[in-house]
C-alpha cells in the first residue's frame, strides 16, 4: 500500500478498497469540481396516495435491494427509534450488504451491532460511530473503514454524489399524507430537521416516518411533499428526552467556570463583545457557561449580538428572550427549551446543515461568524484538535460541526482542561486530527491560555492583557509531568476509520486497536 503525507503530517493511503483517496492539503486548498448530483425525475398523478401501512411496505415500494445505501438522522440523538425500526425491518426482509449513511449514531443504535455481525450492514459512512458499535469497529469488525464526516462536509458529499443515498428514511414529528413535514409539532417534537433537509433533496427515494399525521397541509413546511415518495405512520419515532445530555448544562466546577469566564474576558479584550457580535458555542458545559458570561457582558454594555448559530440550547434562547441576541440560526436542538422556542419565537430560525457549513457552496453561515468556542478531546503543540478518538485509540465520537465552525469563524477558541483523569489533553501529537491547527487561534485551559503563533495580532493584543498567556509547549510539558504522558496504545496495520475534512480530503486515518 502506497502512502502520501498530508498537510498535517499524517500518512494517508493512496487508495483503500479500490477507491482513491485525496490527502488533506490545507483548510482552503481544495476547490470543488463537477456538478451537483441529480436524482431521477418522478411523475405523480393528481390525488395519488403516498400513505403506506408499514415500513416494510415502504421498503418494497422504493425497491431497496442488497448493496444499497440508506440514511437516517439524529434529530432525537439518543432518543431515536427510526434507525433501529428501519434496519430491523430490512433484516427481517432478508436484505443484506447495506451501507448506512446516518448523520450520526448513538448508544440507542447499539442493537444494530448484530446486524453488522450478520452481514445486513457492511459499511458505515457519513456521520460517526459511538458506544458498542464504535468499540467493535475500532477492534476491526468491518472489512471497510468507517468514513467520518463533518456536518457541512456530509452535506457536501451528498450533493457531490460521493454519498449516493438510495433511500432516506426521515423521522418527522409532524407530517401530512403527502409528506409535508416539520419537527415542531406533535408529541415527539424535536425542533429543526437540519440534517434531513439535504438528504430529502438529493436521495433517490425519500420515506417520511411520523407518529403525528395531520390534515393536509402540515405547516410549517420543512420537508416539502415535492421531495417525498412515501409516508408511514408508526406509534413513536423517538423520545425527545433523549435529546438531552448531561453535558448540556453549564459547569458549576469553579476551575472550569474560571475557564469559561476567560473565554468571555478574552473576547472582551479583543473587542468582540459589542453590537452585532456573532458566535457559535459548543454544547459542552464550559462553552455553555461562557455563553452566560457573554450574556452578562452584553447586558452591562447595553449591546445586542446579531446571531448565534448552533446546536441550540435554552441558554441561547435566554439571550433572545432577554434582548441580548437578535436572531438564532438553528439546525439542531440540544434541549427541549430550544425545541419550544423554534415553534414560538419568530427570530428563532430553522436552517439546514448545508447552509450551516457546506464549504463548496455559494456561502455558508460559518463564514460570517465572529467567533466559535468549542471543546476538545485532545490538543497538540501545533494546535491540531482531536474530537474523534479517545486517548486509548477507540473511534467513538463525531466530527460534528467542529471543523466547519473553526474554518469559517474569524476567531476560533478551543477549550479543554489540561488533564482528564489520568490522561494529558495537551499533547505533543493528538491521537487523531479532526480540526487542523491552522484554523485554531487560541487554546484555553485551566493552566493558562496559548495563542497560535500564526495569529500574531491576537498574540500581541493578548500579551497586553491580564490573562495568563503561556506557550503551548509549556502546557504540554505540564500535562505530561502531571500524568506521565500519553498511554501506550497497541495498534494494528488495518485502517478502521477515515477522518474526512469538510472538503472531502482525508485529514487522518484511525488504525485498529489491538487489545492485550
Amino acid at each position: 500500500m502506497k502512502y502520501i503525507k498530508n498537510a498535517v503530517g499524517k500518512l494517508i493511503p493512496e487508495e483503500i478498497g479500490g477507491k482513491r483517496l485525496k490527502g488533506f492539503k490545507g483548510a482552503f486548498a481544495t476547490k470543488p469540481e463537477g456538478k451537483r448530483y441529480a436524482k431521477k425525475i418522478k411523475f405523480t398523478t393528481p390525488w395519488e396516495e403516498k400513505l403506506l401501512g408499514s415500513i416494510e411496505e415502504a421498503i418494497k415500494k422504493v425497491g431497496l435491494k442488497d448493496g444499497m445505501t440508506i440514511s437516517f438522522h439524529h434529530h432525537f440523538r439518543n432518543g431515536d427509534k427510526v434507525g433501529n425500526m428501519v434496519v430491523d425491518a430490512i433484516a427481517e426482509m432478508g436484505i443484506k450488504n447495506i451501507t448506512l449513511a446516518p448523520s450520526s449514531m448513538f448508544p440507542v443504535h447499539d442493537s444494530m451491532l448484530e446486524h453488522i455481525k450478520n452481514g445486513v450492514i457492511t459499511r458505515i459512512e457519513g456521520g460517526c460511530v459511538r458506544s458498542e458499535i464504535g468499540k467493535a469497529v475500532s477492534r476491526g469488525l468491518l472489512s471497510e473503514p468507517v468514513r467520518v464526516r463533518t456536518h457541512g462536509g456530509r452535506t457536501r458529499a451528498v450533493e457531490a454524489g460521493e454519498i449516493h443515498i438510495d433511500v432516506a428514511f426521515i423521522g418527522a414529528p409532524c407530517a401530512d399524507q403527502q409528506g409535508n413535514a416539520n419537527g415542531v409539532h406533535g408529541p415527539s417534537a424535536c425542533g429543526p430537521l437540519g440534517f434531513a433537509i439535504n438528504d430529502a433533496l438529493y436521495a433517490d427515494n425519500v420515506v417520511i416516518i411520523t407518529d403525528h399525521l395531520v390534515e393536509y397541509p402540515a405547516t410549517p413546511i420543512t420537508i416539502p411533499q415535492s421531495q417525498v415518495d412515501y409516508v408511514v405512520e408508526v406509534d413513536s419515532i423517538g423520545d425527545p428526552e433523549g435529546i438531552l445530555d448531561k453535558s448540556t448544562n453549564p459547569t458549576t466546577n469553579p476551575t472550569l467556570l474560571e475557564m469559561a469566564e476567560n473565554v468571555a474576558n478574552l473576547l472582551e479584550h479583543l473587542g468582540y463583545i459589542k453590537d452585532g457580535f456573532s458566535f457559535q458555542a459548543g454544547a459542552g458545559s464550559i462553552s455553555l457557561a461562557a455563553v452566560q458570561f457573554i450574556n452578562e457582558m452584553l447586558k452591562d454594555k447595553g449591546a445586542v449580538a446579531s446571531f448565534a448559530m448552533g446546536g441550540i440550547t435554552g441558554h441561547i434562547v435566554d439571550m433572545l428572550h432577554e434582548g441580548t441576541l437578535r436572531k438564532i440560526l438553528d439546525a439542531q436542538a440540544f434541549d427541549l427549551k430550544a425545541v419550544r422556542s423554534l415553534l414560538e419565537d419568530d427570530d428563532h430560525i430553522e436552517v439546514s446543515h448545508y447552509l450551516f457549513g457546506n464549504p463548496h457552496s455559494k456561502g455558508c453561515i460559518v463564514n460570517h461568524q465572529d467567533t466559535c468556542f468549542l471543546g476538545a478531546t485532545e490538543i497538540d503543540v501545533n494546535f491540531n484538535i482531536n474530537v474523534n478518538t479517545f486517548s486509548n485509540g477507540y473511534l467513538l465520537k463525531p466530527s460534528g460541526g467542529h471543523p466547519d465552525a473553526a474554518a469559517g469563524s474569524k476567531l476560533t477558541i478551543g477549550i479543554a482542561p489540561l488533564v482528564r483523569k489520568i490522561y494529558p489533553v495537551v499533547r505533543e501529537e493528538v491521537t487523531s486530527v479532526t480540526t487542523p491547527g491552522e484554523t485554531v487561534d487560541v487554546i484555553i485551559t485551566d493552566y493558562g491560555i496559548a495563542v497560535n503563533p500564526r495569529n500574531k495580532e491576537v498574540y500581541r493584543k493578548l500579551k497586553e492583557s491580564e490573562l495568563n498567556i503561556v506557550d503551548i509547549h509549556q502546557l504540554q510539558k505540564e500535562a505530561y509531568e502531571r500524568t506521565g504522558g500519553p498511554p501506550e496504545v497497541k495498534k494494528g496495520d488495518k485502517i478502521i476509520g477515515l477522518i474526512e475534512y469538510r472538503d472531502g480530503t482525508i485529514i487522518d486515518v484511525v488504525h485498529q486497536v489491538i487489545e492485550e
